[in-house]
């Protein structure tokens, strides 16, 4: 069910937060449900400024506001814009453009694509429970090929004959009754088999019965797992064992990437695969519920444009 007092679609969120009091009032239900503590010292003695929205802490004598220690901290946009943007974000099945949100929200696209930005950090799943039972392991490359790429492009990149422009990455897939498998997704740097059995490990319980494709990299996850494995180069199903689960994921990523974002940076993939993970492992709730889940899980998580573009320029 959705939670009390959140609106149950798009045009209700709009109307319903288009009062600064009422949404202010909304999120601090969300952040704080027994009672405002300070983000600062954790002090509950705190008292509250109507006239500028502002809480000042009795006990470390600090201001804060109901954004601070957030992914709206220090933004000038106020929540009758940030909670319809978090709206479109989560409910969005092949996700949304920055050019969609500028035009949406009267915003322009840096400012729109910061916005993004700043959503999929609360996207983010800081703590996983290891897969166990039978989980998929695969890994696909994402980007665009250097057969299209002006020669000045592959220069400066240093991409030559024998070498791919293309980003690796890695996914789980743990098996569930329906709509329940999860899913966690991962940039790696290569696909060797020491890079793929560290993630492995981190992520799968020991024991637990892998499916994998031939690739040689996955030969030798015994005795730690019950490996099976599917060579595609003959069949994609042998014996109930098959990838298909995590193949649909890689579809579903790569027709947001391409249809959705055009061209994403290298070094920004890692928050797109989040934003696809989330919305997949999400997919049964409703959009009332992926949008309180996402309002309360916006807290510690905080990213700033000079962390966003010095992540982009490295």
């Amino acid at each position: 069910m959705t939670p009390e007092g959140c609106p149950e679609n798009l045009l209700g969120a709009i109307r319903y937060f288009a009062d600064p009091q009422v949404a202010h009032d909304f999120m601090v239900g969300m952040r704080w449900e027994n009672g405002v503590r300070c983000p600062l010292c954790k002090g509950d003695k705190v008292s509250f400024y109507s006239n500028r929205r502002i809480y000042r802490c009795a006990l470390c004598k600090k201001q804060f506001t109901l954004k601070t220690g957030t992914v709206f901290e220090d933004s000038p946009l106020g929540l009758d814009k940030w909670l319809p943007c978090v709206w479109l974000i989560v409910n969005a099945k092949n996700g949304v453009s920055s050019c969609e949100i500028a035009r949406a929200l009267d915003v322009t696209q840096k400012t729109a694509w910061f916005m993004l930005h700043r959503v999929r950090a609360a996207l983010k799943v800081s703590s996983f429970e290891k897969m166990a039972g039978v989980v998929e392991a695969d890994e696909t490359f994402v980007g665009g090929s250097a057969d299209f790429m002006h020669k000045k492009v592959k220069k400066a990149k240093g991409i030559g004959r024998g070498f791919t422009s293309k980003t690796a990455v890695m996914g789980l897939l743990e098996h569930a009754e329906k709509g329940k498998s999860r899913v966690k997704a991962k940039v790696i740097k290569n696909t060797q088999k020491k890079t793929l059995k560290a993630i492995i490990d981190d992520t799968v319980q020991t024991g637990t019965t892998l499916h994998t494709d031939a690739w040689v990299a996955y030969q030798s996850l015994g005795p730690d797992y019950i490996h099976r494995f599917v060579d595609h180069a003959v069949e994609y199903v042998r014996d109930g064992v098959h990838t298909n689960s995590l193949e649909n994921f890689w579809c579903l990523l790569k027709r947001t990437l391409k249809g959705t974002y055009v061209h994403v940076n290298a070094a920004q993939l890692e928050a797109y695969l989040d934003e696809q993970a989330w919305r997949f492992n999400e997919r049964k709730l409703n959009d009332g519920q992926r949008f309180a889940a996402v309002t309360k899980a916006i807290v510690g998580k905080r990213l700033t444009y000079k962390q966003l573009t010095s992540r982009e320029l490295a």
